[in-house]
């Protein structure tokens, strides 16, 4: 096996794990883990938008359910209620990339793959499971969007930028580049800036959807912001090992961000996936989260304005954090490299059949990976990411993954792990964290390694990013991931 993405010579096998072997595994890991891992997406995507003063708390008070509080069903329904006869229905079809991914994202792919509109889909080695479309899918469909395919943060993305500081800034320049990140941008659920940021997405029309007009205000305040979960500020070493990344081989100073569209984001998730549930009443209970607009719909096409709308704020969101840091420590950027991982985009692709023809492509936690297009794969606070060049795998509908990808919950990741045991992780790779919660922590992902290697026909590692300055939400605030 490959130490790291640079000594990767031969592929993984790729494919479904053997049903044998499945089985065997769900035997082994019985239901506790199942309830588990059912139990932390629910908390992960219930309590991810709890601020009163973005209107879900006032649905509470009314006796209303926010669509992704709803109850799900139970774990074994999720996980075998497919949408129709498998034996009879052709799916759409699709593949998977990586080895041992749970069962249930796997099956969460098949149910979308069941569709009526659904035309391709592909799952990244980071899957684990989500509502409707696992973290780590890919669905092409005809003619509507689904939103929760796209994700309640839509357009959640990366952006790296490398300074023209001298590397040697990480270890003697750490208090600096410490107030930098804690003064220019702010973490937790709600965080907002007193005196505001200003930026050209202000001034676009929020007008396009009722949810957008009235959260525009509240959007502005938070323009800068990073939130909490698993989106972070960071400092770290980047080695650039081929010059398409856009800088000579050698070694720079770089700020990493991830995070995504804020409360505002989540306020259109909200709206429009309990529109298109409503649209949908024929949908199975459990799989009602892959209930979806007809693009030619008033509805669908609010949505659609309102995710292009947020994918410019999260865009701004990042933007700001990164020229502000770079002001606050006079540097010049010296490239800038950013992808969404949240998103729907028109494309053009072949289909099964052999014809060509315009999709919509949903990357539920995944990343671009056209010929040619830059993205950022990201490990975790303690282990490297990757500037990456995708390769324009037509079969992964031109997708990669976007991260390491969790291999536990959250709540087991607080069982499970100390901080003691963390901090220890970290010192013996040379990372100083500023805050973060335990359920972060290093060990609580993939090797990040190991899914490079297993979508080595998707993407190119171009540079290597090293962690060495990290800023997440501190322990305690609920996840807006």
């Amino acid at each position: 096996m490959p130490e790291t993405a640079w000594q990767i010579q031969t592929e993984r096998e790729r494919g479904l794990p053997a049903a044998a072997d499945g089985a065997r595994r769900q035997a082994d890991e019985g239901a506790e883990k199942l309830e588990d891992t059912v139990k932390h997406d629910a908390d992960q995507t219930e309590r991810k938008q709890q601020d009163p003063d973005e209107g879900i708390q006032h649905q509470r008070q009314k006796g209303e359910r926010p669509a992704h509080e709803e109850q799900q069903q139970p774990e074994q329904e999720l996980h075998h209620a497919f949408l129709y006869d498998p034996e009879t229905v052709s799916d759409a079809p699709y593949r998977i990339w990586g080895t041992n991914l749970e069962s249930t994202a796997v099956d969460q792919l098949k149910n979308a793959c069941q569709l009526p509109i659904a035309v391709a889909g592909a799952l990244m080695p980071d899957a684990h499971v989500g509502y409707g479309l696992p973290i780590g899918g890919v669905l092409a469909t005809k003619d509507a969007v689904i939103p929760y395919a796209v994700g309640v943060d839509i357009a959640c993305r990366m952006k790296l930028t490398v300074l023209d500081l001298p590397i040697r800034t990480l270890a003697t320049g750490q208090d600096r580049l410490a107030r930098a990140i804690e003064r220019e941008t702010r973490f937790g659920m709600g965080a907002s800036f007193q005196t505001r940021r200003q930026h050209e997405v202000m001034d676009a029309d929020w007008r396009v959807t009722a949810v957008t007009a009235r959260m525009k205000d509240r959007a502005w305040a938070q323009l800068g912001t990073s939130g909490s979960g698993n989106h972070f500020v960071e400092f770290g070493e980047l080695t650039v090992r081929d010059s398409a990344a856009g800088l000579a081989a050698g070694r720079y100073l770089a700020l990493l961000s991830h995070s995504g569209s804020r409360g505002t984001g989540a306020q259109v998730a909200d709206r429009y996936s309990k529109l298109a549930r409503a649209a949908h009443p024929e949908l199975p209970k459990a799989l009602s989260h892959l209930a979806w607009l007809d693009l030619a719909s008033d509805a669908g096409q609010e949505y659609w304005a309102a995710m292009e709308l947020m994918g410019r704020y999260a865009a701004a969101n990042h933007a700001l954090i990164h020229a502000h840091v770079a002001r606050a420590l006079g540097a010049e950027v010296q490239l800038d490299i950013e992808n969404h991982h949240n998103f729907a985009w028109r494309e053009r692709h072949r289909l099964a059949d052999g014809t060509d023809a315009d999709v919509i492509v949903h990357r539920k936690g995944a990343t671009p990976a056209g010929a040619g297009v830059l993205g950022i794969i990201p490990g975790s606070m303690g282990t490297p990411g990757y500037v990456v060049r995708g390769k324009g795998v037509a079969a992964s509908l031109n997708s990669a993954s976007h991260g390491a990808g969790r291999r536990m919950s959250r709540t087991k990741a607080k069982q499970t792990f100390t901080w003691d045991a963390a901090q220890r992780f970290l010192r013996d790779r040379g990372v100083t964290l500023l805050s973060a919660g335990l359920d972060e922590v290093p060990m609580a992902y993939k090797d990040i390694d190991e899914v490079m290697a297993a979508q080595g026909d998707l993407v190119e590692p171009l540079a290597r990013f090293e962690p060495r300055l990290v800023k997440m939400a501190p322990s305690g605030e609920p996840p807006e991931d």
